[in-house]
């Protein structure tokens, strides 16, 4: 059985489903292949005693009326049936340092953001100015960071380093610190990272900060519903094991595990780049192509713990706590000692339903090197393909598990009475289900000194394969956002996509007056 496309798409990641929608409303028929039981990639959710958990997606930003994020999820219809919950306008990041009891807040708005950190660097007001105007600068010079318009990077802007930049702003450790505070957003690498990485990932938090009520899933079933609504096929449980070519050796589909075949005249890879190749068989591709791919360094992976609360035991907070054992320990947070570990960690909390006062369960997250749970690389595990880890494996985590909340005590002194039930999962769960490179969070290192190394066209060097998704350029709901707008500027032509952006900015201005 052999079925034909315009469009097939591998992966529904969010790079792959907005790609796939797209294209799906210029009237394409379009097709989207998943492997695992649920569709969404790092939007993906499980439940456990009957709570909701968020694997990837903890809040968003740019969401507000006439913000960019607004903007593409109003083209592609779902920004209205988002259910979502402002975070809390004072400080939607709280930034936290060893035993020092101030949390640093991270304000939504450029005026409240330095307004609120004046209260703790009051002789900083100035600098807190320049780096809030350079934040908005360096964003403004990204192709359709501001929806439409700027068809190029300015090589300049891709040089410039945090670590440079954040010392030449202020001379005052803790503030730079404070500035650096969420990096665990970008892989906690401040000092190689390129400073446009920095600002693309606070700036639109900055703008405006919001919780997913029900959780980040809430994303991909709406794009599914529209996609269905298009007319495009959806297939979970699809998994791909090869892509085909005809006898003159031009792509032409792809064949799954099950014995499936789909034909299309184009294919757009949301997979990881490194699962890509191998299903394009490395003779295929530029040498250059594939050494460059290869000596990426993917960015760490991490451990997460989520508890389950017993009811009205600890007060719901409507932020996120970014917490370091010293001031030091931002610049390279991934690089721990496995001995004092977890250094660091990022908490968030879920209100009850019924006591909306109170959390009804916690998250907390810190960097795992893969090389942890590499005694185990060989097992795996998901919901559709299920296979225990063994003994080992469980008591490893845990073991993690209860230095977390050693750690954590120091803030709730009382958590352990509080929780009625513990879950995990670590850089191996991040792998089976999100099919990153040995489980990491957000593609692949990107370096100042060298970010063209890094950057990849949408348009593959294979006449009709092009990428989407976080290993291409930037990660995060924005960035592949914004990256699958790109990958379908370069299908159907970048002005017809700025034309059909623009309409709908006008009409919704129209509305306005």
């Amino acid at each position: 059985m052999k079925k034909e496309y315009d469009i097939l798409v591998i992966g529904s990641g969010l790079g792959g489903l907005v790609s796939a929608l797209i294209l799906a409303k210029e009237g394409l028929k379009v097709c989207v292949l998943e492997k695992n039981n649920q569709y969404g990639g790092n939007l993906q959710t499980f439940s456990r005693d009957k709570l909701i958990f968020d694997t990837g997606v903890h809040y968003l930003g740019g969401l507000s009326e006439g913000q960019n994020l607004h903007q593409f999820f109003s083209y592609l219809g779902i920004m209205d049936e988002l259910q979502l919950e402002k975070m809390d306008e004072n400080g939607y990041d709280k930034i936290t340092f060893g035993y020092d009891e101030i949390e640093y807040p991270h304000a939504q708005g450029y005026e409240n953001f330095v307004e609120q950190l004046s209260k703790y660097f009051p002789e900083e007001k100035e600098n807190l100015d320049d780096y809030c105007e350079e934040i908005q600068r360096v964003c403004n010079q990204f192709p359709r960071y501001n929806v439409v318009g700027k068809d190029n990077y300015n090589e300049e802007i891709l040089h410039l380093n945090t670590k440079r930049f954040i010392e030449s702003i202020t001379q005052n450790k803790k503030l730079q610190s404070v500035l650096l505070g969420s990096n665990f957003l970008y892989g906690g690498d401040s000092e190689n990272i390129p400073f446009y990485v920095h600002a693309l990932t606070v700036n639109s938090y900055i703008q405006s900060a919001y919780k997913c009520v029900k959780g980040g899933s809430q994303i991909s079933k709406l794009l599914i519903k529209k996609l269905r609504e298009n007319g495009a096929e959806v297939h979970k449980h699809s998994e791909v094991s090869q892509m085909t070519f005809n006898e003159n050796g031009v792509l032409n589909g792809v064949k799954t595990t099950s014995g499936k075949e789909y034909h299309a005249k184009q294919i757009i890879s949301n997979i990881e780049i490194r699962s890509m190749i191998n299903l394009i068989g490395e003779d295929r591709l530029k040498k250059s192509f594939l050494n460059r791919v290869l000596s990426w360094e993917p960015v760490p992976s991490c451990f997460s713990v989520y508890f389950v609360l017993k009811p009205n035991s600890i007060p719901n907070f409507n932020y996120n706590v970014y917490h370091y054992s010293n001031e030091e320990m931002v610049w390279n947070a991934y690089q721990y000692q496995e001995k004092a570990w977890p250094e660091t960690y990022m908490l968030s909390s879920t209100k009850s339903k019924h006591h909306p006062e109170f959390a009804e369960s916690l998250t907390a997250i810190s960097y795992m090197s893969f090389d942890e749970v590499k005694q185990w690389e060989k097992t795996f595990n998901t919901v559709a393909d299920e296979h225990e880890r063994g003994e080992l494996y469980e008591k490893f985590k845990m073991e993690k598990a209860e230095k977390m909340i050693d750690a954590l005590e120091n803030k709730f002194p009382n958590l352990r009475d509080s929780i009625k039930n513990i879950y995990t999962s670590s850089p191996l769960s991040y792998r089976d289900y999100i099919g990153s490179f040995d489980g990491n969070m957000y593609g692949y290192i990107k370096s100042s000194e060298n970010p063209l190394k890094t950057m990849v066209s949408p348009r593959t060097k294979i006449n009709n394969l092009f990428l989407t998704g976080q290993s291409v350029n930037m990660h995060g709901i924005l960035g592949c956002t914004i990256g699958a707008f790109n990958t379908c500027a370069e299908i159907l032509g970048k002005e017809l996509i700025d034309e059909r952006l623009t309409q709908m900015i006008n009409k919704n201005k129209s509305e306005e007056n």
